[in-house]
């Protein structure tokens, strides 16, 4: 074998068996920080279950009555409307913080979904649907308050 062999296969034998870069390490997860006691998340959190409340005292009123004219009625709606609301401005909030964890796109959903929801509760016909579209409106509410009570989980 000349010399030029031998040089090529050892050299070829060192290449395959060099560590070469280590491999990359994971990187440890970072828990974002909990956003609950900032004022517009209490807020929230606040008027969110208020109506959560009074989706419950609803839900054991006579539900023979058009939802219009149960008491308070209005003023539930307008509730849940700016409830949506302050759920976006939520969104906008950790988005403009550039976070990258869930709370953001489920306070979105749930801006998008509590209209829905009203105008199922407005629209039942008879009592097994508005039973039905209040014990959803009072779902979304709960989750609305244990989204943002539940202590954040590291980012994916």
């Amino acid at each position: 074998m000349s010399c030029d062999a031998v040089a090529l296969a050892a050299s070829l034998w060192l290449a395959s068996t060099s560590a070469g870069p280590a491999p990359a390490q994971p990187q440890a997860s970072v828990t974002p920080p909990s956003v609950a006691a900032e004022p517009l998340f209490a807020g929230i959190v606040q008027r969110a279950a208020k109506l959560k409340d009074a989706t419950a005292a609803y839900e054991k009123a006579d539900l023979a009555a058009a939802f219009d004219r149960m008491s308070g009625a209005a003023a539930f709606e307008t509730e849940v409307g700016q409830l949506a609301d302050l759920d976006m401005q939520g969104h906008v909030e950790l988005v403009s913080r550039g976070y990258s964890d869930d709370l953001k796109c489920i306070l979105k959903g749930i801006s998008q979904d509590l209209p829905v929801k009203m105008k199922a509760v407005q629209s039942a016909a008879d009592p097994k649907a508005r039973h039905a579209a209040l014990e959803d409106m009072f779902y979304l509410l709960r989750d609305n308050v244990e989204v943002i009570t539940a202590p954040p989980q590291p980012a994916a």
